[in-house]
């Protein structure tokens, strides 16, 4: 069976990059590392994608008149990689219906929070400030609504008293090393039929 090409969007120090990266290099997801796109020049995650050998780009939309227009390039890099998967692992732009119908079910993020709950950004400080008990994270494919779209697999983290914003997003991130990397390799391994809303696991 052929391997697939796993490439990534990234905006910032590319830390779930960089989880799923070894992952792929140490043999445990069964695939091949493709490129690096980034909106930001100065993501550290450029760097992490040199040090494993990979091409990574800078696509910079302020070259571009549109999010379409920006998009197109960053699809045709994906598409000369022979790219199978897009992870987006920080990546903080909103991707265009454009982008996403032509990875329908090929982009996975991971959000930190439990969806449906706290979608957006800050989600873990929304959570704190809401004052649940239990949060965690979510892997998901994206489609075009906010953090909306069928979701792969959770994990739960506990909000204890002396937890601050900061120390639930050190728990919350940890958790989020350890799914990402899981619903990768089983997107890899041709164990996901994505039916509607819901995900199933074969």
């Amino acid at each position: 069976m052929k391997k697939k090409i796993v490439s990534f969007l990234v905006s910032g120090r590319g830390s779930n990059f960089s989880v799923i990266a070894e992952n792929i290099k140490q043999g445990y997801i069964t695939a091949d590392l493709g490129i690096v796109l980034s909106n930001n020049g100065k993501a550290q995650a450029l760097e992490i994608a040199h040090s494993y050998g990979m091409d990574a780009f800078f696509v910079d939309p302020k070259n571009y008149t549109d999010r379409e227009s920006h998009e197109k390039e960053m699809i045709r890099l994906l598409k000369s990689y022979s790219t199978d998967l897009v992870v987006a692992a920080g990546y903080m732009r909103i991707l265009t219906p454009h982008f996403i119908n032509s990875y329908k079910n090929r982009i996975i993020n991971i959000h930190p929070a439990l969806l449906p709950s706290f979608p957006g950004v800050h989600a873990q400080e929304q959570a704190f400030h809401y004052g649940v008990k239990i949060t965690g994270c979510t892997a998901h494919f994206i489609d075009e609504g906010t953090d909306t779209g069928p979701i792969i697999m959770q994990s739960a983290v506990s909000v204890l008293t002396d937890d601050t914003p900061t120390s639930l997003a050190a728990k919350i991130l940890k958790e989020e090393h350890r799914i990402l990397p899981e619903a990768v390799k089983l997107f890899c391994d041709n164990k996901i039929i994505v039916e509607g809303r819901k995900v199933k696991i074969i």
